[in-house]
């Protein structure tokens, strides 16, 4: 199976299945020398782990995480880094009833279109589950960040209707909300509104935002490199991402060259800066040096407990009721892996970014 890999000196290698015997990372690329524990891992693996609230999954994974190879008496090695979490909670039988027929929103048809074969135990490999490994991934590309100054933080913007309004935003509110929406008003509108179509046995859709602090300017490349596309690639490698946004995104379209462009100025501390962000951060696909800012839209869970119209293996139209353990909402657990995604990528661009001047080549290796 192609396609489980990202990253060109940062590489991430996910894989296991949401219904097998667990599921894991390899990270290749880390330097030697970062301090890293199980710990520092775990943290980042209890904010997307099951179970949490009553709008997640009843689904009860401990998310233990087991550091296999890459770090000796708590220091990176440079080595690959390989993490493993088992999985203690499987209930496939969940799955019996629809291991013939194509789930409405899943990857079942495409899966069965390309391969000729699926693990329909909770989707497999296109499971919410897989994750996990880039979460894990994420904790050590966090730490890499840190030491540069770099901070990515993501919270739910928005629950169906309900949007967080910037005036009334805290990021100390967060972790308040079961909902991780920086506004409180808000979240406890969408908390009822949550509670009504999980009466009704459906799914509600919505927005996350992650605002990134303190990259340098010059950050990803001209052409193909862009920082922008590859952090949406990245963002839209996530399975229930239908749409990402960077800067005003979509609403350029209504804006004039006059509205939309950011003016520059010199800053007291003698660096460039901008007045407005509309570019969120990045001009010709490299970073600016002001606040990346970017969105993603999320799906609906496509599970629902509704009788759904779908086609089976056989070519006959049948209707079909979803069984098993769902999230109804899934941004709040989604956070954190728009974090790691993100954090990923700008360890990997950041990295092969060390090549672009040969000032800073001589400046490495001969201490010029």
């Amino acid at each position: 199976m192609a396609g489980s890999i990202w990253g060109e000196v940062f590489r991430v290698s996910t894989w296991g299945e949401s219904h097998g015997g667990g599921v894991g990372v390899v990270v290749d690329g880390a330097p030697a020398g970062i301090s890293l524990s199980e710990e520092d891992i775990q943290k980042c693996l209890d904010r997307r782990k099951p179970g949490e609230t009553k709008y997640s999954t009843p689904r009860k994974e401990g998310d233990k995480v087991k550091i296999m190879s890459g770090v000796f008496e708590g220091k990176t090695t440079g080595t690959p880094i390989s993490m493993v979490v088992v999985n203690t909670s499987q209930k496939s039988g969940d799955y019996s009833n629809i291991a013939n027929v194509f789930r409405p929103g899943h990857a079942d048809f495409t899966f069965d279109a390309k391969y000729g074969f699926r693990d329909y135990r909770g989707g497999g490999r296109s499971s919410g589950r897989e994750t996990i490994g880039r979460v894990a991934a994420g904790a050590i590309a966090m730490k890499i960040l840190s030491e540069l100054g770099v901070t990515v933080t993501a919270y739910t913007k928005q629950i169906g209707p309900f949007v967080c309004e910037e005036e009334k935003m805290s990021l100390e509110n967060i972790e308040k909300s079961p909902l991780r929406m920086p506004d409180l008003e808000k979240s406890s509108l969408a908390e009822d509104y949550l509670a009504e179509k999980m009466e009704a046995h459906d799914s509600v859709g919505g927005m996350i935002e992650c605002v990134i602090s303190g990259m340098p300017a010059g950050i990803g490349e001209p052409v193909f490199g862009k920082l922008d596309a590859m952090l949406s690639a990245a963002i839209f490698s996530i399975g229930a991402v239908k749409g990402v946004e960077i800067g005003a995104g979509f609403a350029v379209a209504d804006k004039c060259g006059s509205e939309n462009n950011d003016g520059f100025y010199m800053g007291a501390d003698g660096k460039v800066k901008k007045h407005t962000n509309f570019a969120g951060g990045i001009l010709g696909g490299m970073s600016d040096g002001d606040d990346i800012v970017l969105r993603a839209a999320f799906k609906p869970t496509p599970s629902i407990f509704q009788p759904q119209e779908t086609v089976n293996r056989d070519g006959e139209n049948v209707q079909i009721e979803i069984k098993g353990r769902h999230d109804p909402v899934i941004m709040p657990r989604a956070v954190v892996v728009v974090e790691s995604m993100a954090a990923i990528t700008l360890v990997d661009r950041l990295f092969v970014g060390m090549t672009a001047r040969m000032d800073k080549i001589r400046e490495f290796y001969k201490g010029e």
